[in-house]
């Protein structure tokens, strides 16, 4: 009687969390579509709806169909794939103030896309090394995790020496960077943003995320599992130390791929894990695709703000510390207030 009087009381909040994830997954999608209408030439839902369908004007399609739309798309998936990134790391490392930055995936995307702007190696060249940046800094923690024991700890620490080795090697390369031609173009990278996203960029990121948010989401009931401690997580049978490090790896892919094409963008994968859990709760079942529907939302909107609000357009860097900063605290302070820290 207790038993079926539980399950009755858990089948609506299941169905009800269920729904939330819906709507938090279609939310991206207006978002989308409003984008469209949305830049220095404002357009009309008759110049935007005919272009879409590959009719009207041929300059209105243009700026619709290999603009707007690539760089929207684009906004979404960096989005989706950072939220979830973050939400993964929280999960594993047992911490919710945790994100991709703790792997140093960031740094080495930075490092990476400063020799290509060094080097003069073109849009793929930047998109390519500072891809390849990004693996080079999560793996060399991992490496480093898994030589030394492998527990969280030890990741963690691995991954701030790595952060601060390739901030350090950035830094030099900035130094020796000319600073008329190339300097500008490396800082303003570093402050992200999506002014120049074609569909030769959003391409390749659309498959890596598709990949990423795909096997995470596949990996959602064993996310559970982590979250335990990792003496309970090995009673149940799980590989608990493999485990860990495919959800690293595929964290890393997503951050990675999302970093190449759009610059750095900060607090994204810290903050809205936590508006998600808050909306959807712990399991990660609900929360993995509500985080990328979240995530995919604020950067469109954010975005939609970067490139609208002033006569220039701002780094999404810069909007997303305004907005993520005073909630970091707030999370911090309770954080605290809840350990009795207090004093």
């Amino acid at each position: 009687m207790h038993t079926k009087l539980r399950g009755t009381v858990r089948a609506p909040r299941r169905v009800r969390q269920a729904v939330l994830c819906g709507l938090l997954l279609v939310l991206p999608f207006p978002l989308l579509f409003v984008s469209l209408f949305l830049g220095r030439v404002r357009l009309a839902p008759g110049d935007v709806v005919p272009a879409l369908l590959g009719r009207g004007e041929p300059l209105i399609r243009s700026l619709v169909l290999q603009v707007r739309l690539p760089r929207a798309t684009a906004a979404a998936l960096v989005g989706a794939n950072l939220a979830v990134a973050g939400a993964a790391f929280q999960g594993i490392f047992h911490n919710p103030l945790v994100e991709s930055r703790i792997l140093g995936v960031s740094a080495g995307a930075g490092l990476g896309a400063a020799l290509a702007l060094v080097l003069r190696a073109g849009p793929a060249g930047i998109q390519i090394l500072a891809f390849g940046g990004g693996l080079a800094a999560a793996g060399l923690a991992a490496f480093l995790g898994a030589a030394f024991g492998g527990g969280l700890l030890v990741l963690v620490l691995s991954g701030i020496l790595v952060n601060s080795f390739f901030s350090a090697l950035l830094g030099l390369v900035k130094y020796f960077a000319d600073p008329y031609v190339q300097l500008p173009g490396i800082t303003f990278w570093l402050m992200g943003g999506l002014p120049a996203v074609l569909w030769r960029d959003v391409v390749p990121l659309a498959i890596m995320s598709a990949v990423g948010l795909g096997l995470l989401f596949l990996l959602s009931w064993r996310l559970n599992l982590l979250s335990l401690s990792e003496a309970e997580a090995k009673a149940l049978g799980l590989p608990v130390r493999r485990l860990r490090f495919l959800v690293i790896g595929l964290g890393t892919l997503l951050t990675a791929a999302a970093v190449s094409v759009s610059g750095v963008v900060g607090w994204v994968g810290l903050i809205v894990p936590h508006a998600a859990r808050a909306l959807v709760g712990p399991d990660h079942l609900f929360l993995i695709p509500a985080s990328a529907g979240l995530g995919a939302g604020v950067l469109l909107l954010l975005d939609n703000v970067a490139r609208t609000a002033f006569a220039t357009e701002i780094p999404l860097d810069i909007l997303t510390g305004l907005l993520g900063v005073p909630v970091f605290f707030f999370l911090f302070m309770r954080q605290i207030q809840r350990g009795g820290g207090w004093r």
